[in-house]
């Protein structure tokens, strides 16, 4: 064996470790008992400390050298430079923080549900502080006295830094607000209706099968916020349901498929390897909007879904397929990032950036965290807070750790506007077939341009290619929001 093969074996058996861990997460999210909180916190702390161990090994160090001496191949290279950024950041950080973060995060995520469900925020601060203490040692850690904040968003995004994000959301912000203007001053159509939950679940399945999700290697179950998990064979997601909106079952359902389609979809000759999973939270989100948004809110593949919601539910009070169609694409007041419309959503994100922004800078206080975030929300969006539920603790991502990540759901948006105008351009009858409830032309289209490379790429040059050169902006997402709902 070379250098490089002694690696990837290795390199190998720690994916089916870190899938292991993840797998626990999965469990804890959906069928583990209240009670068992204390003990998974342990255990999930034991896995990360056996994942640390062989992360920072220096024989690992040693192949790794080794092998980026020797090898010339495209794809060894590719998988050399994961492992190259994996084994730094993991050397810089002291096995006891990250031992210790694990044990943590595990616990705040039980106590955030537990203090969501109260409208709390009080009973959540204290383990929030320490999250946010943790977090800030972690990043001093592995930024090497650079910017915290970067350290911890180039964990989701490589190459991606917090002045980027604030000149990409400087664009991005004044033609979304006339646009929320322009939209809010119409009228729209709601749904009121009553749509029981195993025929919202039954109706969540077919959507996932359309659009290629494969349950032989997936399952899809409830949690108290969406989320897809794992890799290669598998794949699991999980949704809500509320028996007043079905949208919020279907569509989670959808955005969560998008994500496991990529997984489900990379080359199997990188399973269980760096390679062998989305290169960043950006591009994943990119398909798992462009399911939801682009592809599901479609004009012509709504057209399908009222007829299928008639069929499931009889009659549900609206009367014909266009009004079903501007009551998905609704643009309306809201609380809940993971429920606002296509126009409003980044919003929601650029707020929760500049907060947990201030929050790793040491400039915004966890007991502060509340008021500031309410007084954010009632700037940026017109009207209140009415409960902390819907307002800072209605995400899970600050409880378990995940500083960084909410930015990426934005980037994710404005690859996924460059993907959907690239891909109106080369799939035939995308229309005619979204009419039918059959959007595969267009997921077999991101399959081959972006899903089966899992992390061969960057994320920028991964969508410029899959685009045909053209470097990422936000100018195809901006265009595609005013062409929809100028006609809504």
């Amino acid at each position: 064996m070379t250098a490089y093969g002694d690696l990837i074996t290795s390199e190998r058996e720690m994916q089916a470790l870190a899938q292991v861990a993840g797998r626990l997460g999965w469990d804890q999210e959906t069928m583990m008992p209240r009670g068992a909180a204390d003990q998974r916190s342990e255990e999930s702390g034991a896995m990360q400390a056996v994942l640390h161990a062989r992360r920072t090994e220096a024989r690992r160090g040693d192949l790794l050298a080794a092998a980026e001496a020797e090898e010339t191949d495209a794809v060894a290279v590719a998988q050399l430079r994961h492992i190259r950024r994996d084994f730094d950041r993991a050397a810089r950080v002291p096995a006891d923080l990250a031992v210790a973060l694990a044990r943590l995060t595990c616990r705040a995520q039980g106590q955030w549900a537990e203090a969501r469900a109260a409208d709390d925020y009080a009973a959540f601060a204290p383990v929030l502080a320490e999250v946010v203490r943790l977090k800030r040692e972690e990043a001093a850690a592995v930024s090497q006295d650079g910017d915290l904040y970067d350290a911890l968003i180039d964990d989701f995004e490589p190459g991606m830094t917090a002045a980027k994000l604030d000149t990409l959301f400087a664009e991005m912000r004044p033609r979304l607000v006339d646009l929320r203007a322009r939209a809010l001053d119409r009228d729209w159509p709601e749904i009121d209706a009553h749509f029981h939950t195993d025929p919202q679940l039954r109706l969540a399945r077919e959507l996932a099968r359309n659009f290629g999700y494969d349950f032989t290697r997936g399952r899809l179950d409830l949690a108290v916020h969406p989320f897809s998990s794992g890799s290669g064979d598998d794949v699991r997601i999980t949704t809500r349901v509320s028996e007043t909106d079905p949208f919020n079952c279907l569509y989670s359902t959808v955005h969560e498929v998008g994500h496991a389609c990529y997984e489900q979809g990379i080359d199997p000759a990188f399973r269980l390897t760096p390679l062998g999973q989305g290169v960043s939270m950006g591009v994943h989100e990119s398909q798992s909007r462009l399911y939801e948004n682009q592809l599901g809110r479609s004009r012509a593949f709504t057209g399908w879904l009222y007829h299928r919601m008639r069929a499931t539910f009889g009659d549900f009070g609206v009367r014909d397929a266009e009004t079903f169609h501007r009551a998905v694409n609704r643009v309306h007041p809201g609380h809940i990032r993971t429920e606002a419309d296509e126009v409003q959503y980044n919003l929601h994100i650029m707020l929760r950036f500049d907060l947990e922004k201030a929050l790793i800078a040491g400039d915004l206080d966890t007991g502060d965290l509340e008021a500031a975030w309410n007084d954010r929300f009632a700037a940026d969006f017109g009207y209140n807070v009415n409960r902390a539920s819907n307002g800072v603790l209605q995400d899970v991502h600050w409880s378990v750790g995940l500083f960084g990540y909410f930015p990426t759901y934005a980037l994710g948006n404005v690859y996924a506007g460059c993907l959907y105008r690239a891909m109106r351009g080369a799939v035939p009858d995308l229309e005619v077939n979204l009419s039918r409830g059959d959007p595969k032309g267009a997921t077999a289209w991101l399959q081959s341009r972006v899903q089966q490379h899992g992390g061969r790429y960057e994320p920028s040059d991964l969508i410029a290619r899959a685009c045909g050169g053209a470097t990422p902006t936000a100018g195809p997402l901006l265009d595609y929001l005013e062409e929809k709902f100028a006609t809504l």
